[in-house]
C-alpha cells in the first residue's frame, strides 16, 4: 500500500476518523513511545502496540511499492510472527541479539496522510543508531503506518519501516526491530 498526502496537512495536522479527532500531536506521541519502548527492550509492552490481526513489514532496500507478492522483504510478519519473533528475541537463543543491540532512535517529520473509517494513514523519517560488538551503524527509513484508532488510543495495523540506504555496512544486520 503506498499513501499520498491528502488535506491532512492543510487542517495543521488532524484527520476524523469516525466520530474521533486524530492529531499529528497524538501520533508524535504514540510513536515516541514505541521508539521509547523498542530502545529499552520492552518488547512485551511494544507488542500491546500492534492490534491482533496486525502485521510488520521491513522490505527490501530495491522495494518500489510493489505488492506483496512480488516484493522481496526483510520482514514480513503476521502477528503470530510478531509474537515470536518478540519471544526469540528474548531468549539466549537470539544469538545475534544476546546481549542485546543498544539502539538511539529518532523520528520526525510525521504526517497524517489518510483517515480512513477506523483508521489513519500515517508517514515519518527514521534514525536509527545501533551499537553492537563495538560497531556503530546507522539504519535511515520512513515508516509508512496504518493505526487503528481506537476511543482510548493507537495501535499499528501495519507497521511498515522502509529503509532507504542503497545497502548496510557489514554488521549491520537486521536481527532487532527496525
Amino acid at each position: 500500500m503506498s499513501v499520498t498526502p491528502t488535506t491532512a496537512g492543510s487542517r495543521g495536522g488532524v484527520v476524523k476518523v469516525e466520530s474521533r479527532e486524530v492529531t499529528r500531536a497524538e501520533v508524535e506521541e504514540f510513536l515516541y513511545r514505541e521508539a521509547q519502548l523498542l530502545d529499552e527492550w520492552r518488547l512485551d509492552e511494544w507488542l500491546t502496540l500492534i492490534e491482533p490481526g496486525g502485521r510488520l513489514e521491513v522490505p527490501t532496500t530495491d522495494w518500489a511499492g510493489w505488492d506483496a507478492t512480488t516484493a522481496g522483504y526483510f520482514v514480513a510478519d503476521d502477528y503470530e510472527l510478531i509474537q515470536a519473533r518478540v519471544k526469540r528475541l528474548k531468549s539466549r537463543k537470539a544469538h545475534a541479539e544476546n546481549p542485546h543491540s543498544r539502539t538511539h532512535r529518532m523520528v520526525s517529520n510525521v504526517l497524517l496522510l489518510e483517515a480512513g473509517a477506523e483508521t489513519v494513514w500515517i508517514s515519518a523519517n527514521f534514525l536509527i543508531h545501533r551499537y553492537r560488538d563495538g560497531g556503530a551503524y546507522t539504519y535511515v527509513g520512513r515508516y509508512e503506518h496504518v493505526l487503528k484508532v481506537d476511543p482510548d488510543g493507537l495501535r499499528f495495523r501495519l507497521r511498515r519501516a522502509v529503509p532507504v540506504m542503497e545497502s548496510m555496512d557489514p554488521g549491520a544486520r537486521l536481527s532487532f526491530i527496525l
